[in-house]
């Protein structure tokens, strides 16, 4: 199989990243406009409660999918029979996700304010299944959903603004969500067969299969539980209201997380892939690339959002929206922790086979998430939420780092490594700064939000070349030949 360039699929994933982020981005300044706090609340709940159900039926099964397959990829014949092995895994638990979903909604009396938008997202479950993006993360193929994820964004976009017009059409734009991700997902299903032949079939390696992936869902339901976690939680200690204030500094997170994420994403394959082949040194300098590449980035990102939170909040949500606006400051903090989590988790321990040791470390943090919940919310509302998400961040990527330590001690300790997280420290302060600067200076919110983002980056990125960044130097080349090569 040809080799793909990882800086080309971080550009593609970035590209389908970017639009699944600007769906909201597009979609949620006019539903919060158009439809009440009350109604964004049970949308989130919903969304959130069908969350729990598309964990079941994931069962961890993609983690270790990627893992797996990407040994296998240069095997067709292996391929397909791994994948219809791990294809009937996931339709079990499928199975099993919508028989624990129809069962709740019967059992618990104070669900049924929530049942249709349930039901509705609940469509997500089976196709979500049918998607097997796992499939096109092994190949490293992101053209294709790329090109996928434009299409049915659009059509949604279209049709959100065609649809949903008053404060009673939340179930309208439930509806419309679900549509971008079923119509992607079946279309996903029909491509993969390019790549291999997917069947069900009762010929399953069980005991191969099952163990570490009941040991990655395992990890998978801890993590949910302390995302997701806060939102249930707020909304049973407090009310639709809070709920709806605290989904707005959440969206705006995920958006800035997802965005720096992308590039951590496509590496995944090939980590797994080189650490598979015991190819140590090109491992440990694709990994070395992730953690330069994003450290110059997740700095600025978290400082720049928590310096501009009001303006945020204002542009994305509106006014009634404005009491979000210190959660967002709070939590803008967690994108820090968790991407460097996440980068020695899924980059690091995994491909290693250490599953139980992100386990193990999942579950004390989703406890200490719960019990920070259950204290901090009752007196700090939704603050009190993104407090509690902060703290859990921190933890999970202080023993995530930890466990693996002897793996990415080479890497972090490397001079060029340390060198670029104190170039990113000191250009953080020209970012904070130029956003004091630019709050004293215009008065219009639109031109000093434009401003302080344009003159930070300026900000930051010279104060990276007057410290002789190398990453720096390295964009700074590759914008020269982008250019050159336009003229």
């Amino acid at each position: 199989m040809k080799k793909k360039s990882l800086g080309l699929n971080a550009l593609l994933n970035g590209i389908r990243s970017v639009l699944n982020l600007l769906f909201p981005l597009i979609t949620f300044p006019y539903v919060s406009r158009v439809l009440s706090v009350e109604g964004i609340g049970i949308y989130n709940f919903s969304i959130t409660y069908i969350g729990y159900f598309l964990l079941i039926a994931g069962l961890g099964i993609a983690t270790y999918a990627i893992r797996e397959g990407a040994k296998y990829r240069e095997n067709k014949n292996e391929m397909d029979k791994f994948s219809s092995q791990i294809f009937s895994l996931n339709m079990i638990a499928t199975v099993i996700a919508y028989l624990l979903l129809f069962g709740s909604l019967i059992i618990f009396q104070n669900l049924h304010n929530y049942i249709s938008c349930i039901l509705i997202f609940s469509l997500q479950i089976l196709f979500t299944t049918l998607g097997t993006e796992w499939i096109y993360t092994i190949y490293e193929d992101y053209a294709y959903i790329t090109i996928r994820s434009i299409i049915f964004k659009v059509i949604s976009i279209v049709l959100l603004f065609l649809l949903v017009r008053k404060p009673e059409d939340y179930l309208i734009y439930a509806a419309i969500t679900v549509l971008s991700a079923v119509g992607s997902n079946l279309l996903n299903f029909i491509h993969a067969r390019s790549f291999v032949h997917i069947k069900l079939t009762t010929k399953t390696n069980w005991r191969y299969h099952l163990k570490p992936i009941l040991v990655i869902f395992a990890s998978a339901i801890a993590v949910t539980i302390y995302v997701s976690s806060d939102t249930t939680i707020l909304g049973l200690l407090k009310d639709d209201y809070a709920v709806g204030i605290y989904s707005t500094s959440v969206k705006i997170y995920q958006i800035a997380q997802g965005l720096l994420s992308a590039l951590l994403t496509v590496t995944i394959p090939r980590l797994a892939f080189l650490w598979g082949q015991k190819r140590i040194g090109e491992y440990n300098k694709v990994l070395s690339k992730v953690l330069d590449s994003l450290g110059i980035l997740v700095l600025p990102a978290s400082v720049g959002l928590i310096m501009l939170s009001r303006e945020v909040v204002l542009i994305i949500a509106g006014e009634k929206y404005l009491p979000s606006v210190n959660s967002l400051r709070i939590i803008s903090w967690a994108i820090i922790f968790s991407i460097f989590s996440w980068i020695f988790s899924d980059c690091v321990l995994i491909p290693a086979k250490r599953e139980n040791l992100v386990l193990r470390n999942t579950i004390i943090t989703a406890i200490e998430n719960i019990i920070l919940n259950f204290i901090l919310i009752p007196f700090m509302s939704y603050d009190g939420t993104s407090l509690s998400t902060v703290i859990a961040e921190f933890t999970v990527m202080i023993m995530n780092g930890y466990s693996c330590w002897d793996i990415i001690k080479p890497v972090i300790l490397k001079k060029d490594t340390l060198k670029n997280l104190l170039d990113s420290i000191v250009g953080c302060v020209g970012i904070v700064v130029v956003c004091l600067l630019c709050d004293f200076g215009f008065e219009f919110m639109i031109l000093k939000t434009i401003f302080s983002v344009v003159l930070s980056i300026i900000m930051y990125g010279a104060i990276l070349v007057l410290l002789g960044n190398k990453n720096a130097y390295s964009m700074l080349d590759r914008a020269k030949i982008i250019l050159k090569s336009k003229l």
